[in-house]
């Protein structure tokens, strides 16, 4: 738990900080504005691109009712967290709370820290991964668009995904040795550029293609399938992928501790909260929605890489070299908290290693000299490995996020949550709340677990198929 005058670094998310590094004091100068648009760049990303079959599968009303039913599971849980922030009352409490690791050490103690911990490195390990296994979709994409645009829509443009992944994990290679890389906030900007673009590109071509098709495809079922129990695990897989494209838990407290205080922190924060979920609701209901209408049940797992576009190709192209640009940063955003984390967890580990804590200067040509260090280089260098190498064992979108949205839809957004919440409040058991919550995260739990059968089942199938 930090003192408002502490200088305490976040134990993860926090802070990008690198072990030798002092962090410097921090001005809190936030706005409802300022974090509605934080909101929106952390939630709108990758996962936008499935939500066109995702409402395939799901159907007409089923589609946009779970995305809506979603939107408002993401504000109940950010409300519980937003009550988290200081210690012990959520408005005037005297410390506060800068992080969601912090948050769970506090409330619920180090064993829950510890675990919550394991899940959240799981969760950008993974988010890194998917990012491997988009970038190297859209790289092909661009490959078979101008393939289509010379040789026409029939001919047989089938590329692998393979080199591009390796080509996507070598620039990360380079770019994680970059120093003071999470330092760029101007990496952030452009990425939610990119987002908005991409996404935007994907709503419009949509909506023309609706027009072009003179009619609105689609059904109130979704997408038929063969057997009962194929269509079962399409609708558990679309779960997951609608988990994965909303929570945004593990940046709450972080947002929330850059806002200026009077009024109220958490009050600031809901009311962020509430606009930027019925922003993002309204752009992913327009993504999803325009894509099912356009293609119907031949909708494509990704709207800008399944090729229900062809024309104009230069558009598309641009589109997903937008996705590139957009990942190729995201990855890092990803990662630079996983490597600051465990390079200060190694170097408490080991104080007295030179391959840990040594530090050399480099001096490249036409480049100012770096420090370089051999654990960094490791280290890095692995990681980025061991996320191309499992994008490159599943290449698969849909399923690859769904069971990733499934990990850690209800521990990080919905237990962990609920469980502090109950104690900053002093919630008793079997009062009203408690019976309404403990509810509220057994339905969530259910969620979790159709979700995660319905994407494995969708990658063990692809695996053997």
């Amino acid at each position: 738990m930090g003192g408002e005058e502490e200088d305490q670094e976040s134990p993860l998310l926090g802070s990008f900080a690198q072990p030798d590094e002092p962090e410097e004091p921090l001005k809190r100068t936030g706005t409802t504005w300022t974090s509605i648009a934080y909101i929106i760049t952390g939630v709108i990303g990758a996962g936008v691109l499935s939500l066109a079959w995702t409402v395939a599968q799901l159907g007409w009303i089923a589609g946009p009712l779970l995305m809506i039913v979603f939107a408002g599971i993401t504000i109940i849980s950010t409300n519980l967290l937003c009550d988290c922030y200081r210690h012990p009352d959520p408005e005037c409490g005297p410390a506060r709370i800068r992080s969601y690791m912090e948050a769970v050490k506090v409330y619920l103690g180090e064993k829950s820290q510890k675990v919550s911990g394991v899940i959240v490195l799981e969760g950008l390990w993974g988010g890194a991964a998917a990012y491997v296994i988009t970038a190297a979709t859209s790289m092909r994409a661009i490959q078979k668009s101008n393939c289509y645009h010379k040789e026409g829509h029939q001919a047989p443009c089938a590329y692998g995904d393979t080199f591009y992944m390796l080509l996507f994990g070598l620039v990360q290679i380079v770019m994680s040795q970059i120093p003071d890389f999470h330092k760029m906030e101007w990496l952030s900007v452009v990425a939610a550029m990119m987002s908005f673009t991409y996404s935007s590109i994907g709503i419009a071509l949509g909506f023309a293609k609706v027009l072009e098709n003179g009619k609105i495809m689609g059904s109130i079922t979704g997408v038929p399938a063969s057997t009962l129990a194929n269509k079962l695990w399409l609708v558990f897989e679309a779960f997951g992928d609608i988990a994965f494209a909303y929570p945004y838990s593990i940046i709450v407290l972080e947002i929330q501790d850059t806002l200026k205080s009077p009024p109220p922190e958490n009050q600031t924060m809901k009311r962020a909260s509430m606009v930027a979920i019925f922003v993002t609701t309204c752009f992913y209901l327009c993504c999803g929605c325009f894509g099912y209408a356009a293609f119907g049940n031949d909708t494509p797992g990704n709207i800008l890489t399944g090729f229900g576009f062809y024309e104009p190709y230069w558009l598309i192209d641009f589109a997903n070299a937008c996705v590139v640009l957009h990942l190729v940063g995201g990855y890092q955003i990803y990662s630079q908290p996983v490597f600051a984390f465990c390079e200060r967890w190694f170097t408490k580990k080991f104080p007295n290693s030179g391959f840990v804590n040594n530090f050399y200067t480099v001096k490249l040509p036409l480049l100012p000299g770096f420090q370089w260090n051999l654990l960094r280089l490791c280290f890095r260098t692995a990681y980025v490995v061991s996320t191309t190498g499992i994008a490159m064992l599943f290449p698969y979108f849909n399923s690859f996020l769904g069971l990733l949205g499934a990990l850690n839809f209800w521990p990080l957004t919905i237990y962990f949550p609920v469980e502090m919440y109950f104690v900053q409040k002093k919630i008793g058991a079997w009062t009203k709340k408690w019976i309404v919550l403990r509810t509220f995260s057994f339905v969530c739990f259910l969620v979790t677990v159709v979700g995660f059968i319905g994407s494995l089942e969708a990658i063990i199938s692809a695996k053997l198929s």
